[in-house]
């Protein structure tokens, strides 16, 4: 059953500070003797902060958006041009994100974010795109690139059966679930483990191209701008294919309130891992045209593999190996941060209740994990992804601009909020513009794609009216609902954060 949002009037508040059921608990708080209180613990310290970062970062992007972003701006010199654009434009989102993070100290991102600048019924729409489309799809893209490289090295000579992908993509998809259903420090290790992976595949991948620099194969280089000219309509999907690749930035946002002193550990967090990933990517794309030719990176459909195979010979095989693992983080760095914004929307009144339960041994947000199950299972099956992922970019960037504009709206209307950690106002200014620009040129230059991701945002708006507003549902209706909540709560063992609990 869907609640309705406690809200009480605060002089100078915001909606979320005024939000009874959205305080967490005192660390502080004494409870009687053999009662705990149920909650979401404090576990992210900031090398396990870096290690969601980076591990949602670096996934399947790195090794396939390089041919996306030269197909729209037609020349390795405007490519590499767009890739260090876009990661300093990043950076200066997730800087962004660092002064909301630490002074909005609740976990959700850019919902939460939306929330209390803008009000809930931007808040709903935008968490009601990322549960029905947004997470599920991109879930299940990395989930099939994982399913796909893995099985890259047993079938060397031959075409890889698609069912075949999507069988061993589901097992990837379900142990995803299952670890984050079962322990918030075992997934943080794990995730921990597979971003050393990650910057291993990177590393595989540089230190031969560097090499062959140092060798003077700088024959791709020469006239770096020569070929098609990049038109104004290109820019947009070129700038979408490389924000692709660097997003997850956001994500430790998401998980503010499981964040050790969060002031600190936040903002270092970003600017340390930004740095790496900025510095890899655009190296990483300087090795790839030290040995392949822009007409090449074009017909290949993996570049990463395509370049191990020129250079590695036999260690080629390693690198299909360190991508699936490099996926795979980055599906359960994903399903670790969204789970905990569907448990935030839930607490706020806008998803249903059993979705911001916990777990009464566990402490995790068990119902928020596993409802990505099904619909990226449906997702998966269901046809052509990438496509899907091309046109609910729209919808991302689109709040995640108005998240960071809010950052703005703040500083104006309330000046008074303590801010431990502060950027200057042209970095919020830049990035929210980029985001909303680049946006709307893209319903010129995509207008299929964009317009389907534009009309199943604007589904949220009625959703929020029938599911939030309106009162008078049928009595049938309210009791199957708390009876269907009570049953699962008996059978996934959870309970509401602030209940107490015999131990």
């Amino acid at each position: 059953m869907v609640r309705k949002p406690v809200v009480s009037t605060i002089s100078n508040g915001g909606y979320l500070q005024g939000n009874v059921n959205g305080r967490l608990p005192s660390l502080g708080s004494k409870e009687p003797p053999g009662r705990e209180k149920v909650m979401l613990k404090k576990k992210i310290t900031l090398l396990r902060g870096i290690s969601i970062i980076i591990g949602t970062i670096i996934g399947a992007g790195i090794f396939i958006s390089p041919k996306g972003v030269l197909q729209n701006t037609g020349s390795v010199g405007m490519s590499l041009i767009i890739w260090t654009a876009c990661g300093v434009l990043s950076l200066f989102g997730a800087l962004s994100y660092a002064e909301l993070g630490t002074t909005i100290k609740k976990s959700g991102g850019h919902y939460t974010y939306i929330l209390e600048v803008f009000g809930p019924l931007p808040a709903f729409v935008r968490v009601w795109v990322e549960l029905l489309i947004i997470r599920p799809a991109a879930t299940a893209v990395i989930s099939l690139a994982f399913g796909r490289y893995i099985l890259e090295p047993f079938f060397i000579h031959c075409e890889i059966p698609d069912l075949a992908i999507k069988l061993i993509t589901a097992v990837g998809i379900t142990v995803v679930m299952v670890l984050n259903s079962m322990s918030v420090s075992w997934s943080a290790r794990i995730q921990i483990f597979l971003t050393f992976c990650k910057l291993t595949a990177i590393v595989i991948i540089i230190v031969p191209g560097v090499m062959q620099l140092i060798k003077g194969q700088t024959q791709h280089f020469t006239d770096a701008f020569s070929g098609r000219d990049a038109s104004i309509m290109g820019l947009p999907l070129a700038f979408y294919y490389g924000m692709y690749a660097y997003a997850g930035w956001f994500y430790l946002n998401f998980v503010t309130e499981e964040v050790e002193n969060p002031e600190k550990t936040i903002p270092l967090a970003i600017c340390i891992s930004m740095a790496i990933v900025t510095i890899g990517y655009v190296l990483t794309n300087v090795a790839y045209f030290t040995t392949i030719s822009a007409e090449e990176l074009l017909l290949s459909n993996a570049v990463a593999v395509t370049f191990s195979e020129r250079l590695l010979g036999n260690f080629s095989l390693a690198v299909p190996i360190f991508v699936a693992l490099s996926c795979f983080g980055s599906m359960n760095g994903g399903v670790f941060a969204v789970s905990r914004l569907f448990y935030v929307a839930s607490r706020e009144g806008h998803l249903p209740e059993i979705l911001s339960m916990i777990h009464v041994r566990k402490h995790t947000p068990l119902p928020a994990v596993i409802v990505l199950h099904p619909l990226t299972m449906i997702m998966l099956f269901s046809g052509d992804l990438y496509s899907l992922l091309n046109f609910l970019s729209f919808a991302r960037w689109l709040f995640i601009g108005l998240a960071v504009a809010g950052l703005i709206y703040l500083r104006y209307k309330r000046p008074d909020m303590h801010r431990p950690f502060k950027v200057p106002l042209f970095i919020p200014a830049l990035f929210s513009f980029t985001c909303l620009f680049m946006v709307a040129l893209s319903l010129y230059s995509d207008p299929f794609s964009t317009g389907i991701g534009f009309v199943i945002t604007l589904t949220g708006v009625p959703a929020y009216y029938l599911f939030i507003i309106w009162d008078k549902k049928p009595r049938w209706f309210r009791r199957m609902s708390d009876r269907i909540t009570r049953t699962l709560q008996i059978i996934l063992e959870v309970v509401p954060e602030e209940d107490c609990h015999e131990l």
